[in-house]
């Protein structure tokens, strides 16, 4: 297996030397005083061929000049294969160190723990199921020699768990978040393309990936590392770059910078425990989003249901926040992803569909509409998109539709021509379907369409309210 990985990858790495963009990484000349790095690689019952073709690729790519050690942090496995049998085989490789925990830490504390032993000036976290391509370290430790508060991670291909297929990642793209916290790649639009100074030019980017990270350890130690009390894996990484931005500090993804990662269902670190994950995510929202953090309770419905049942201790994290002289969430916003800004954060766009002919407000109830007392109820809370969509639900992909006059709850389409779930909200409270051209009444107990007129019971209002306290 580790062989035909090794092949594999070697074959796909010729396809990445034959681009213009790696012709041009190579014509970079490194500085000859970068800062040494230390790659630490956390793992629980990992293969053995991909665990030390990870050890390997790294060791086989990155300049010994600047590579001061490997620290393997083995997060309690229990594979026979992964005790004796490897601590004599890490005992045969220089520079490369085995530390041992005594207790299940997670990819989070396992990373914390490995940092902690670290010497080397700059801190490469690693997956242990990567394949690192030549030059893969060189400008992640040019980019921190200039700048030690940035965070950096190299472009990621994919590897196919079950082929070991290549995928190389041909568009640039940068990371972002949506409101539920989730990590995504995001292209570059033409206009981004067309004002950075070269193809290979750091990517100014609102996130990193968790897979490869490079930090400078001292800045990383000094400005709080990771969240210690987050638990397991999931959310470290946006909460590590929105603290990086909020904080005085930056984000990029290096394009001269390659790494492939295997991204596979079932491993040991895609833990299954959801709850441990949402805890991640309501600690970020608690700690940095400020008045924002409803919009994420707003798409996370698991989220909200737990921090009314839970509150969570975030005042080392608060504290830390005041200490280092952060900037509120709205700068992020304004100047880092102004994107995530929702159209329907405005007053009348987003909460209660409220009926002023009965007094009543909308509501879903196993996917279907009706009417109820208002109240604070999240099946109660709705938003009118950019897309012309009223759309409903935790993860907000159900939309408002039309089925023989009726309206009803349908998946959200991305067909928006002639499409029936776009509507107008007028200023006189009317909410027009916009294929039909006719107005949303309640007809005795049924919420359907009808002919636009001055009736009371077809007046509307989508108030600017949220469903749950969450200041």
């Amino acid at each position: 297996m580790a062989w035909r990985f090794m092949v594999l990858m070697k074959h796909s790495a010729s396809r990445f030397l034959c681009t213009e963009s790696y012709l041009r990484c190579l014509q970079q000349e490194p500085s000859p005083n970068l800062p040494t790095a230390s790659v630490v690689i956390c793992f629980h019952d990992e293969a053995w061929s991909t665990l030390l073709r990870t050890v390997h690729s790294v060791l086989d790519t990155a300049p010994r000049d600047f590579l001061k050690e490997i620290i393997l942090v083995d997060d309690l496995s229990t594979q026979e294969y992964l005790k004796s049998s490897l601590s004599e085989y890490i005992s045969k490789l220089p520079g490369v160190k085995l530390i041992r925990s005594n207790r299940r830490l997670g990819v989070i504390q396992g990373r914390m723990l490995g940092a902690a032993r670290a010497t080397g000036e700059v801190v490469v976290f690693m997956d242990s199921h990567c394949e690192c391509h030549n030059g893969w370290l060189e400008p992640l430790l040019e980019r921190l020699a200039s700048d030690r508060s940035r965070i950096v991670s190299p472009v990621i291909d994919v590897i196919d768990w079950k082929t070991f297929q290549y995928h190389h990642t041909m568009e640039l793209q940068r990371g972002v978040f949506d409101w539920k916290l989730d990590f995504h790649w995001k292209p570059l639009t033409e206009h981004e393309k067309k004002v950075r100074p070269s193809p290979v030019s750091p990517i100014r980017s609102p996130a990193v990936p968790g897979g490869v990270i490079a930090v400078h350890r001292h800045h990383f130690q000094n400005t709080g590392g990771y969240d210690s009390d987050m638990t397991l894996l999931g959310g470290e990484n946006i909460e590590l770059s929105i603290k990086a931005w909020l904080c005085g500090g930056s984000v990029e993804i290096l394009p001269c910078s390659r790494v492939g990662h295997v991204y596979r269902t079932g491993m040991p670190y895609n833990f299954s425990d959801e709850k441990a994950i949402e805890r991640n995510k309501i600690r970020i929202a608690e700690t940095w989003l400020d008045s924002f953090k409803h919009l994420f309770y707003q798409h996370d419905r698991l989220a909200c249901l737990i921090s009314k049942a839970e509150k969570p201790n975030c005042t080392a994290r608060i504290q830390l926040k005041k200490r280092l002289g952060c900037k509120g969430f709205l700068w992020f916003i304004s100047n880092v992803y102004p994107e995530l800004r929702p159209v329907q954060d405005r007053q009348g766009f987003s909460g209660k569909l409220y009926n002023a002919g009965l007094g009543l407000c909308v509501v879903a109830v196993r996917g279907l509409l009706e009417l109820s007392p208002c109240s604070d109820n999240i099946n109660q809370y709705f938003e009118f998109s950019s897309m012309k969509e009223i759309r409903f639900g935790s993860t907000l992909e159900l939309c408002f539709d039309v089925r023989h006059e009726e309206i009803v709850l349908q998946n959200c389409t991305k067909e928006m021509e002639n499409s029936a779930q776009q509507w107008d909200i007028k200023e006189n409270g009317m909410i027009v379907h916009v294929l039909s051209g006719k107005c949303i009444e309640v007809k005795k107990t049924d919420i359907c369409l009808q002919k636009c007129n001055k009736g009371i019971n077809l007046v509307w209002q989508l108030n600017h309210s949220y469903p749950l306290d969450m200041r």
